[in-house]
């Protein structure tokens, strides 16, 4: 990553993280984006050329880049199901050990927005397209398995996520998806 690069990710998580904490305190209808640019001590211009839309600023993650990388990284082995829960239990052990208080605000704001729940619907779609892409790039025979599973997945991973914001992120979110995914498939990833 260049200089430049890191700068920009470095400003964009700056963004995020106030505008996590003025929606937290100040509620998301009644924070605005130029309460977020004073907030990160950047103008509304650069908010908006980094989160085209007030929703982005809870929902934007690197998430699907994630995915990939980590799918490709791990081994190929085992089901479909498998291969995306081990992914999917990468993800949320790095972003539990390194995110965890911005995850839980992210998952609140989700859960207590209504005008933030659809917009989550299209990045867990994303999200899905991500895991099918990854798995599809050496056989696109397996989109359709790919699909399936990978909706499964991140069934099991939206009821464990559920479970962890009900327990204000104090319960531990990887044993609560192992718990999920076992319950729902019979074994652990």
């Amino acid at each position: 990553m260049s200089l430049r690069d890191r700068q920009r990710a470095d400003t964009r998580h700056r963004i995020q993280r106030q505008a996590l904490r003025l929606f937290t305190d100040r509620g998301y209808d009644a924070t605005t984006v130029n309460d977020v640019a004073d907030a990160a001590g950047v103008s509304a211009m650069t908010v908006y050329r980094n989160f085209p839309t007030k929703e982005d600023l809870v929902l934007y993650d690197d998430f699907e880049q994630l995915t990939a990388s980590t799918l490709t990284a791990l081994p190929a082995t085992g089901s479909l199901t498998d291969r995306i829960g081990r992914t999917t239990l990468a993800i949320l052990e790095l972003a539990a050990a390194n995110e965890h208080e911005l995850l839980l605000a992210r998952l609140r704001l989700m859960i207590a927005t209504p005008a933030l729940q659809a917009r989550h619907l299209d990045s867990q779609f994303r999200l899905q397209e991500a895991f099918v892409n990854a798995i599809c790039a050496d056989d696109p025979s397996l989109e359709y398995g790919a699909r399936a599973a990978a909706s499964a997945v991140l069934g099991v991973t939206h009821t464990a996520l559920l479970r962890w914001a009900a327990a204000d992120g104090e319960a531990d979110l990887v044993d609560l998806f192992r718990e999920a995914f076992t319950a729902a498939f019979g074994h652990a990833p």
